[in-house]
């Protein structure tokens, strides 16, 4: 029995001191994973420092007399903080890198790494059990021939376990290989092109920089994962709409697999799929973790405009649309380049839809007009609460046929609602008669709305509070709605 405490805490000393040497090798990503679990931002860099420090005190612990019970306890303790988290985090749906062996290995929380700590933590228990001055052999305790055999026992361990990852690497090659195989034959398609690539205008999906509608939906596991828990680990969300049934899905799915570790620091990348659980395990599984989300019809995908699959699009970590869909496997390869050129600021990552006038993020250009009234406004006036800038004229139909919907939305506006400002040319009596909160101004020769791009009525853009451009130009009343998430269907 003192052989096997020894043996377990020479097994817990070697998990704890890799675990804490391997954060130490990488603590930008210990601080990564550390916010992933939901640490307030003011607290990661301390236990990012923290955490593999005392994994490697509690190590050494476990090694000397004095010191066995304190070890124990402390590993322990560490055990139950992971293991708790990590129940936290699946029940939420989520999947955060546990960074558990920082550089040496790491992998998304699944049930897998939850049973593993918890077989650690059952060890530690059964130290404590033994009590304080019963932990088993020391070291110094053991003869020469124990202490071979120890060696060489855990020499053959080593080497059992080189064995098995080095066959389950091939393994995952000839995975990738076969996949390989299928691109080859989507391909080929005996000579035939797809025909499933930009079948449906992006541009008529929702305006990026519009909220994306809040959504439930289940996991493989049943669980239902919420769009605000996504959205909770504060990254942008690369959403790929696929299906289990879908031959052009499997085939671009070796080349996703690589997407989602070079973009690993950048976005996430959530599945939305059809079907049942055990289809789209098998269909999606891959060498890597990924979170596949499946929807009863098409609800989801129709707030995207995502009409064929593959579909991928980007959601910022606020919840607003971020790119276009790209339908096709040219398209979202294309997507995807352009989200490695871009940098995320504060979670932000919109990609340009090619407007000429101005690139999403850009600072308000500056302009001076006159208000109905008479009285001066310029550009400085907006800065300080989020705007709604419309470009407007009475004599346009679709403006009319809008106008209602307008008036009480601006009159019924929450505190946390862009003000309106609207853009506009002719009769002041004329716009006085719109009976809206929201300030007009009158320009005759367009050159508002030209510093916007704005070419036809009715247009709008949003500008949030520190003056910078936060959405792409919208054209229309349905576009314009869903810039401040009231899209009339």
């Amino acid at each position: 029995m003192e052989l096997f405490l020894l043996l377990i805490r020479i097994f817990l000393f070697a998990v704890f001191a890799v675990a804490g040497v391997g954060k130490l090798l990488d603590l930008e990503g210990s601080e990564k994973a550390v916010k992933a679990f939901g640490t307030p931002e003011n607290y990661a860099k301390f236990f990012a420092y923290g955490l593999p420090f005392a994994e490697i005190v509690f190590a050494v612990c476990l090694l000397f007399v004095g010191t066995y019970w304190i070890g124990a306890i402390g590993a322990l303790i560490l055990l139950l903080s992971f293991i708790g988290g990590m129940i936290s985090q699946i029940r939420q749906g989520n999947a955060p890198d546990c960074h558990c062996f920082g550089a040496i290995h790491s992998e998304p929380v699944s049930m897998k790494s939850l049973v593993r700590n918890i077989v650690f933590a059952v060890l530690a228990i059964v130290l404590i059990a033994g009590g304080k001055f019963n932990q088993g052999l020391s070291l110094a305790d053991l003869s020469s021939e124990m202490l071979l055999q120890l060696i060489f026992g855990f020499t053959i361990l080593g080497l059992l376990i080189w064995a098995v990852s080095f066959l389950k690497k091939i393994s995952e090659q000839q995975n990738q290989i076969m996949r390989r195989i299928e691109v080859l034959e989507v391909i080929s398609n005996e000579g035939a092109t797809s025909e499933r690539e930009n079948l449906a205008n992006p541009l008529e999906g929702l305006p990026i920089g519009a909220p994306v509608p809040d959504f439930v939906l289940p996991n493989l596991n049943g669980k239902d994962v919420a769009f605000e828990h996504l959205l909770a680990q504060a990254k942008p969300i690369l959403f790929f709409f696929v299906s289990a049934n879908c031959s052009p899905c499997a085939a671009l799915l070796p080349e996703i697999e690589i997407w989602q570790d070079e973009l690993k620091n950048k976005v996430n990348i959530v599945f939305i799929s059809s079907g049942s659980a055990k289809e789209n395990a098998e269909k999606f599984g891959g060498t890597s973790f990924k979170q596949v989300l499946l929807q009863k019809d098409r609800e989801v995908a129709e707030f995207f405009n995502a009409v064929w699959t593959p579909t991928a699009v980007l959601v910022n970590s606020d919840g607003t649309l971020a790119s276009h869909s790209a339908a096709g496997d040219a398209a979202i390869r294309e997507l995807v380049e352009k989200i490695k050129a871009e940098k995320v600021v504060h979670g932000t990552l919109f990609i340009s839809n090619g407007n000429a006038a101005f690139k999403i993020g850009d600072e308000l250009p500056k302009f001076s007009a006159a208000e109905v009234s008479g009285e001066a406004f310029s550009s400085k006036n907006i800065i300080g609460k989020k705007t709604l800038l419309t470009y407007w004229s009475p004599t346009c139909g679709w403006c009319g046929k809008m106008l209602d919907d307008l008036r009480e939305w601006d009159k019924n506006r929450g505190l946390d609602e862009p003000d309106l400002l609207l853009v506009s040319s002719g009769d002041a009596e004329l716009h006085k008669q719109l009976e809206l909160k929201g300030k007009i101004l009158l320009e005759e020769s367009s050159a508002v709305s030209q510093k916007f791009g704005m070419t036809g009525t009715p247009s709008a853009v949003l500008i949030d509070e520190t003056g910078r451009i936060v959405s792409e130009v919208a054209v229309g009343a349905q576009n314009i709605w869903a810039l401040i998430g009231k899209r009339k269907l």
